[in-house]
Formats: structure tokens, C-alpha cells, sequence
């Protein structure tokens, strides 16, 4: 049944910026204060206050647009939405209609399916509405307008999106960029990225969209794809039933897997959009433009082309580096003091990322510097230590004195290995005349032996034997 439908899906996301105050005053924009006190007569929209431009939002949404490959708007204006809810002080909603600030561009995402360009119709600046609280007072509906004027970011699809797998995809890949661009921190469950899924079905090979159905503020990656599943289910269920599908706005109930209607949708005509007559139309100049593309940092799609073709590290590494910005950001300032990439990337996944992990932080709490690790790795790279001691014992010592020179913990602890080749032929020799059996074994074919003959030598030596003038030595004694 559902193998002769194709699910198209068009993906809004709203993305609240990390500006300090809000996109028309001074209030400040920060998540968290107390209800009702990042507020002021122009957010509560008294009569006579006027609104006025945050400059640095416009950084943002061109920044933005410039990563996803968009043309960007030089000459803009704001419009009035008109809409009432009871969040929203003005009655109306300071938005950009006729000319978003950015237009078309695309994101690139990676499913099981391969590569593709998810297309973009537009991104536009608007102001965020305030927030209604269900779960406060037992008889009323309690308002916080601390987030009212919070300037926003609205990310538009266009409907070419075919299932679930790529939404989660494609709200993954946005989310990274837009921390990796640092101005959306991404954290859905505190409502700073928030998305709604225009959902329709239509049999294959049909060209015309099917009627749309809406779901609201999906606030994770998890349940924008769940809330795509269980609707597409539902709507194929009404199709295949004879019935008509009603164009809608619905929400997700992630507790029972389920969405439930709001209201019939409403469509542009609805908003009643006019120019807003309180903000004079801005444009945008070259070199503003200029300015803002040197300061986009090198974006994750080209560290790992770089990862992968110049420092021919894999491709998982590649991705995994690039998975965030600080990753990427301690791994450059590794090979900034080596040129063993793979080493660094080995060491960046291995015992950094394992410490993190243990110690629930991050990358950018981690107390050891790049350089520290770089110094690890010569270490091992010239014999002085092997790996074992090196990714254990020396760094859970560096760990706790991060001010410390690796090489001087390693004599501290007595683990600098041995290479002296009168040393090392007395240990081989002592290993080789108490297992006389294992030598015949070994020397009648069974090779894998050599493991056991080195694993002894470790032990005799107390772990301080280089292993690769072992392993040679072995080679040479064993025949």
C-alpha cells in the first residue's frame, strides 16, 4: 500500500540567533532570565515606541546564506504579518516577505541513498513570537514575552524531500552549519531551532502536490522524523479509505506517537502582508558582502574533502573530525606541531575522545593542549615510548598535570623503552632458551608465534623493550 505513494515534504525551520539583544531593541535576547524581565515599553509595544534594526542579525542571515550557496538580497524591507495570538504583543509580526534576504542555495546531505542537494526557496529574518505556559497555573494560561522580538532566521525547503531518513538528515546537516557558523546554538529542546514539516503524498508519477498538512514545532531531530512517519501513515490511511485529506495545521504528541489538529491552515492571503512603515528598507553593499564572506570559517564539506585527499586520512575519520567545529578546530592544532595526521586523528578519537566521554564534558573543556598531544606521538614515532604506555599511563598523568613536558613524565615514570641492542639480545635470548618447545612450533611453521615470543619479552623488560627492534630480533634468532 505504501510502495505506490510518493511522500513529498517541504521543511521550515526557524533558527534563533546568538545575538546579545533582540532584532528591533536592546533587550537582551539571552535564554533563561526570569519570565517577563528581558523586556521594555518597545517589546511590549507601547504606543509611540519604534522599532529599530540589529545590524548584526543582517551578519548572520548573510553569513548563513552565503555557506548554503544562496544569492543573497541587496535591497530589503521588512513586512507586517498580521496574526493574533496571544504571545505576540503587537498583534502582527515583523517579518520579510516580498524580499528575503536570501534565495535559493541548498544543503548537501548523506543518507543511505547517497548524496544529495536539498534545495532551498528562501531564508528570511523575522522576530520570534513570546511563549504561552500550559503548566503553570492550574486555571490560566500564563504568557512570557522574554522571548518576543528575539530575532529569528526562517529556513525554507522547497518540497523535495522524499522521507523521513532525509528530513533527519537534513536538519542534522543544518544544525551542525549553524553551530559550526556560531550563530544558533541548535539546542531544539530549549525552542532556539524549532521546525515545521509540510507533509503531502501523491502516487508515483504524479506531478501535482497533494493537499499539504502541517506539523508545528517539532522540537528535536528524533520527532521531526517520527512525526513525518506517523503522518504519512495517517494520510495514506484517508487516501486509501476514499476520504479527502483537509489541509491543516496539526502538533505531535511524542508521548503516543501522534498528531492531533490545531486549526485549518491558513495561506499567504490570510497574513494580509503590507510593507512595515515603521523601518525604512536597508541594502545591503559589496563590501559588506566582502567582509562577512572572509569571515566564514572553512566549512566541514571542505575539511573532509581536505582530511581525506591531502592528509589521505578515511573517510569516517574525515567525518567524525568534522562532526563539530571544536573537533575540528583541536585536531588543526595537532597537525600544526606533526605531520603523522593519522596518528593525530587516532589519538583525537581514541583517549581524548574516551576522556571526554568519561568525564561528560566537551572538547572545548579538555585541559590538555594540541601541542601536548603532537609531543605524544614523537614520543612513540621516535621509540622513546610505545603506545601503550604513551595512551595510557603518560596521559593520565598529563591529565592531571597538563603543565607538564610528556617526555618528563615518561622519565618520571621510568617508561622510556630500551634500544640498547645488548639489552634487548639478553632478554630475547632468555625468552628463546626457556621455551624450546615454542621455538621447534615455530620453526616447523607456526609463525603466529612470534606474538607470544615478543609478549614475554615485553614482560621481562617491564614493558621498556622497543618492540620493533624485538620483533627484528626475533626475526633474526628464530631463523
Amino acid at each position: 500500500m505504501f510502495d505506490k505513494y510518493q511522500i513529498v515534504i517541504g521543511l521550515e525551520v526557524h533558527a534563533q540567533l546568538l545575538t546579545k539583544s533582540k532584532l528591533f531593541c536592546g533587550d537582551s535576547a539571552a535564554f533563561g532570565a526570569a519570565p517577563n524581565t528581558n523586556i521594555s515599553p518597545i517589546t511590549l509595544a507601547h504606543p509611540g515606541t519604534l522599532p529599530k534594526m540589529n545590524k548584526k542579525a543582517i551578519e548572520y542571515a548573510v553569513k548563513l546564506g552565503l555557506a548554503l550557496h544562496c544569492d543573497i538580497e541587496q535591497h530589503n524591507y521588512f513586512a507586517r504579518k498580521n496574526y493574533f495570538y496571544p504571545d505576540l504583543p503587537k498583534g502582527y509580526q515583523v517579518s520579510q516577505h516580498t524580499t528575503p534576504i536570501c534565495k535559493n542555495g541548498y544543503v548537501k546531505i548523506k543518507t543511505a541513498d547517497g548524496e544529495k542537494n536539498i534545495l532551498l526557496n528562501r531564508i528570511h529574518m523575522e522576530e520570534d513570537a513570546g511563549k504561552s505556559l500550559h503548566d503553570v497555573d492550574e486555571h490560566y494560561t500564563c504568557i512570557d514575552l522574554n522571548r518576543a522580538g528575539v530575532p529569528l532566521l526562517e529556513i525554507v525547503t522547497e518540497p523535495c524531500l522524499h522521507s523521513s531518513d532525509e528530513a533527519f538528515a537534513y536538519i542534522t546537516e543544518l544544525r551542525k552549519l549553524v553551530r559550526w557558523l556560531n550563530i544558533c546554538d541548535g539546542n531544539m529542546e530549549e525552542g532556539s531551532m524549532r521546525c515545521d514539516a509540510n507533509i503531502s503524498i501523491r502516487l508515483k508519477g504524479e506531478t501535482k502536490l497533494g493537499t499539504r498538512v502541517e506539523v508545528k514545532n517539532l522540537n528535536s531531530i528524533r520527532n521531526v522524523k517520527r512525526a513525518i512517519d506517523v503522518e504519512v501513515a495517517r494520510l495514506i490511511e484517508i487516501t486509501e479509505a476514499g476520504n479527502s485529506i483537509v489541509q491543516e495545521t496539526r502538533s505531535y504528541d511524542a508521548d503516543n506517537n501522534s498528531t492531533f489538529s490545531l486549526r485549518t491552515k491558513e495561506d499567504a492571503d490570510d497574513y494580509r502582508y503590507f510593507a512595515e512603515p515603521d523601518l525604512t528598507p536597508f541594502f545591503i553593499a559589496n563590501e559588506f558582502l566582502q567582509k562577512v564572506k572572509e569571515a566564514i570559517p572553512a566549512l566541514p564539506e571542505t575539511l573532509e574533502k581536505k582530511y581525506q585527499e591531502v592528509l589521505q586520512l578515511p573517510a569516517q575519520d574525515a567525518q567524525v573530525i568534522c562532526a563539530d567545529k571544536e573537533t575540528a578546530e583541536y585536531f588543526e592544532g595537532i597537525i600544526k606541531h606533526t605531520n603523522n595526521y593519522k596518528a593525530a586523528a587516532n589519538w583525537l578519537l581514541g583517549p581524548v575522545k574516551s576522556n571526554i566521554n568519561h568525564t561528560q564534558t566537551d572538547i572545548t573543556q579538555f585541559t590538555l593542549q594540541p601541542a601536548a598531544i603532537a609531543e605524544l606521538i614523537q614520543l612513540v614515532d621516535d621509540g622513546k615510548v610505545n603506545f601503550s604506555n604513551a595512551s595510557t599511563k603518560i596521559f593520565a598523568a598529563l591529565l592531571n598535570e597538563p603543565d607538564k613536558a610528556p617526555l618528563q613524565i615518561a622519565i618520571a615514570l621510568n617508561l622510556i623503552q630500551e634500544s640498547d641492542s645488548g639489552s634487548l639480545e639478553a632478554w630475547v635470548d632468555e625468552v628463546i632458551a626457556k621455551m624450546p618447545d615454542k621455538v621447534k612450533e615455530y620453526k616447523s611453521g607456526k609463525k603466529g608465534l612470534v606474538g607470544l615470543f615478543a609478549g614475554e619479552v615485553k614482560k621481562l623488560s617491564n614493558g621498556k623493550a622497543d618492540m620493533q627492534a624485538v620483533n627484528k630480533l626475533l626475526a633474526e634468532k628464530l631463523g
